[in-house]
């Protein structure tokens, strides 16, 4: 967890993420990602110059054919690190899946999870919330928006949401996938089987593929576009010369 927790340390204070007297409650869908983020938040905090409380909120979206026990090992971890669990209860699975028939659910489902984890958040009086996207993550989301959007968009370190109040941090934007995934088989970390139908089956899942085939041919690829993204000073991008007075 050592370079783990070094990357950790190194977003949370170049984005100012966390303040003395935050409560953080971080998404915990049970992925190696957000395992290894309360995991590295909880070691963090031992040693952090602030102080800040942490909790962890599961949005269980009501998979039919799943263990009553599959949260078993989750609670024990949390227990173990003495972090609050909460378990939110949804219908999501049958709204998206069974009700709406969607064809391409990911983003519905991402938006409604999104909406219940806060709503959770607000409840505990969270001020934050911690999200365990990864650098990975944020390259997939720079060629999705421009391949299936047609724009230049990433999600932010530190975003602020106007509604409820809440400031979404991401503090393991600079570690890489294979590093938190060595770390949760290392240590034995309690990961929750994806039960989703989509599961290898996304527009996300896609763009993970397409990475992987141009750092086949291309090794530094991957860390090129991350560089190019988190630094504006590397922006050569065509304006109008109107934009540009």
């Amino acid at each position: 967890m050592k370079k783990i927790l070094s990357l950790t340390r190194r977003a949370i204070e170049e984005y100012n993420m966390i303040s003395d007297g935050d409560h953080i409650a971080v998404g915990l869908s049970g992925g190696k990602d957000s395992i290894v983020l309360l995991k590295a938040l909880s070691l963090y905090q031992k040693f952090a110059p602030m102080k800040f409380q942490l909790s962890a909120i599961h949005v269980d979206l009501g998979f039919k054919n799943v263990s009553e026990n599959r949260f078993d090992d989750l609670q024990k971890f949390c227990k173990d690190l003495d972090v609050p669990l909460y378990i939110v209860k949804t219908d999501l699975y049958h709204i998206i899946f069974e009700d709406r028939k969607e064809n391409r659910p990911c983003s519905l489902c991402s938006k409604m999870r999104r909406g219940a984890l806060n709503s959770k958040a607000v409840e505990i009086k969270a001020n934050k919330v911690a999200l365990g996207h990864n650098k990975e993550d944020l390259i997939e989301t720079f060629l999705l928006s421009l391949i299936y959007e047609g724009r230049l968009a990433v999600f932010k370190p530190t975003s602020y949401l106007d509604r409820t109040k809440i400031t979404v941090i991401r503090p393991l934007l600079f570690n890489a996938e294979g590093d938190i995934k060595a770390a949760a088989k290392r240590l034995s970390m309690p990961i929750l089987e994806n039960p989703c139908p989509m599961d290898k089956h996304s527009q996300r899942e896609y763009m993970k593929d397409l990475t992987k085939h141009i750092c086949k041919d291309i090794p530094f690829a991957k860390d090129r576009m991350f560089d190019a993204i988190i630094n504006p000073q590397r922006y050569d991008l065509f304006v109008k010369k109107e934009d540009e007075d």
